[in-house]
């Protein structure tokens, strides 16, 4: 299966890049639970071999199912951690939690580097930070 609706931009973009024993159910929870949109998908029947997700407010991120050969092969499933910028954390947490992620860090007001946000884990481990943090140079 072969379906890509991404252009190439030049300059430079960081692609966080993901494992997951399950790919197909980790796209569709990340598509529900945070509303990443999928952008490319390429595999054979349910092996998803690489996947690009792309985030609607800017960036994207890469994942793929285990299997041999694969990019990452040490990289085991279920391992990262990723934060994602945003506006409205929480309009987010609650679609997070309805959606079934595991909330590991509630949703707060962080006074050190104001922000606001929470943290969250997927159905394979996965931690998922998000806030309005948009870094030091946005200050």
């Amino acid at each position: 299966m072969t379906d890509s609706t991404t252009s190439v931009k030049t300059g430079t973009v960081v692609w966080p890049t993901l494992v997951y024993a399950d790919a197909n159910a980790a796209i569709a929870f990340l598509e529900k639970a945070f509303g990443f949109e999928t952008t490319a998908r390429y595999g054979e029947g349910d092996v998803v071999h690489h996947a690009e997700l792309a985030w609607p407010g800017g960036g994207a991120i890469m994942l793929g199912g285990v299997r041999e050969g694969m990019a990452l092969e040490c990289q085991p499933p279920g391992v990262g951690s990723v934060y994602v910028a945003l506006e409205d954390p929480d309009t987010l947490y609650a679609r997070a939690k309805a959606a079934g992620a595991n909330i590991t860090r509630e949703l707060r007001d962080e006074s050190d580097y104001e922000s606001r946000g929470f943290t969250c884990r997927d159905p394979e481990g996965v931690y998922w930070s998000f806030g309005t943090y948009r870094g030091a140079q946005s200050h």
